[in-house]
């Protein structure tokens, strides 16, 4: 166990993540579900007492995300396994002793759902005075079904400002985007930095200043590394308050088969984030492209890479110039485009996302979602960056080299690039250079689909 012990002042999990993470120093989390309370318990305490650095997940069951109660009911009468933990159909005094004597000042716990009508779980997360949540009315709306995007804002515009009132209990609510996963692949870092900058615009508006912006590792390092400076700064230009940190997901796209493959991009996107300066990890395990991970496969991942974290640290290279000054690159000239062509849209983000989708300004590759415009159109290029090879009503104007002609993308294309970066990590040593990877499909994440993608 390598928790912190002197915190001068009780943590909440914003507060914590920022102190503790940063500089080379890595907070890492599991995405854990289970649906008894003694098992959600059992694996909060061995990620607790894991020999990492690390904040505890209590990832809700698909029925509490959808707000099925009948479905949820029946399932729990009969006895039926649920992918996540139903907060809402417990007792809140189960699940508070499931927390009592783990959550603690240097164990803070999030719950983490995947909700486009998320009331319930706030309500559920306010009376248990649980401080930390995640999703955002873009990204737990599009990649998840069919709920209006409008609909979902209107949902998350009331739930956050429900979730705002706890800091009247004597708690600071957190909150992180998962805008920078969206479909989990496929989609251009711009897109990804500038959808994670406008949902923590809408925490903030709605009451919840303590956030985190979020960013999935893609195809090619560098760019990734890029795309993480692009975010960073947007954030220190936009955001009203400077309580906010950077989580990096391990890759959220079709995942690596074999042990070796799975460890080797784990320890890739560990690196990313010490690099990147970034605070905090999601990782993933060894069964994430076959099932649910055990207990025992989320300590073993955390503890991984914690060990890639402090090899990165004692490695790193001092970030290059361009890094250094993101205004420079691509990604954050396209991703501030962006931002500020949604933002000029309405002066609240939330009518302003509704009306840049509308508009195409906000369009995501190979989603099928109703109110995606569905124009624009993604590739891995021959070094194994992703690339846009069809813009569509993006208004990027001259500030990206997209192509001057849409980039044909046929079905055996997608299928590659889909599963390019399994490819490569599974390949003998699990590294094979990127541009000897050629071109590299689309789901809605290659982690456990019983859990979807947060």
């Amino acid at each position: 166990m390598q928790q912190p012990g002197n915190i001068a002042q009780p943590g909440d999990f914003g507060g914590f993540v920022r102190w503790a993470g940063g500089d080379g120093r890595l907070v890492v989390q599991p995405r854990m579900g289970f649906d008894a309370p003694g098992r959600m318990r059992a694996g909060l305490a061995a990620t607790k007492a894991a020999r990492a650095l690390t904040v505890g997940t209590v990832t809700l069951d698909s029925y509490t995300r959808l707000g099925d109660d009948d479905a949820l009911a029946e399932a729990l009468a009969h006895g039926r396994e649920l992918n996540g933990y139903p907060i809402t159909a417990h007792d809140p005094a189960v699940t508070s002793r499931m927390l009592a004597g783990i959550r603690d000042r240097t164990f803070p716990v999030q719950v983490r759902h995947g909700s486009a009508v998320p009331q319930h779980i706030f309500a559920a997360l306010i009376d248990q005075r649980i401080d930390a949540s995640e999703g955002g009315p873009v990204s737990y709306c599009l990649p998840y079904g069919r709920t209006p995007l409008a609909d979902s804002v209107h949902n998350w515009a009331a739930g956050v400002r429900r979730f705002a009132a706890l800091r009247d209990l004597g708690a600071e609510p957190h909150l992180e985007t998962f805008g920078g996963c969206l479909l989990g692949q496929l989609c251009p870092p711009s897109l990804l930095v500038a959808v994670s900058v406008l949902e923590a615009l809408f925490f903030h508006r709605h009451g919840v200043r303590d956030v985190s912006v979020s960013y999935a590792q893609q195809t090619h390092p560098a760019q990734d590394r890029e795309a993480v400076a692009a975010l960073r700064r947007l954030c220190a230009e936009l955001l009203p308050a400077p309580t906010w940190h950077v989580v990096i997901y391990t890759y959220m796209g079709l995942y690596p088969v074999t042990e070796h493959g799975a460890y080797g991009l784990l320890g890739d996107a560990a690196a990313l984030a010490v690099h990147t300066g970034a605070e905090r990890l999601i990782v993933k395990t060894v069964a994430e492209s076959r099932r649910i991970p055990t207990i025992e496969e989320n300590v073993a991942a955390l503890e991984a890479a914690a060990r890639s974290a402090r090899t990165a640290a004692r490695g790193a290279a001092a970030p290059t110039r361009q890094e250094s000054a993101a205004t420079d690159s691509e990604t954050y000239q396209e991703a501030a485009a962006l931002v500020h062509a949604v933002l000029d849209l309405h002066p609240d983000p939330g009518e302003a996302l509704v009306r840049a989708f509308a508009r195409g300004y906000l369009d995501v590759p190979w989603c099928l979602h109703p109110d995606n415009r569905g124009r624009t159109r993604s590739y891995i290029d021959g070094d194994g960056r992703l690339c846009w090879a069809d813009t569509g009503s993006l208004p990027l104007g001259r500030t990206t080299a997209h192509p001057a002609a849409p980039r044909r993308i046929g079905s055996a294309d997608l299928h590659a690039d889909l599963h390019h970066v399994q490819r490569r990590y599974d390949a003998v040593g699990g590294h094979l250079p990127i541009a000897a990877a050629g071109t590299a499909e689309i789901t809605g994440g290659g982690n456990s689909p019983e859990l979807g993608n947060n």
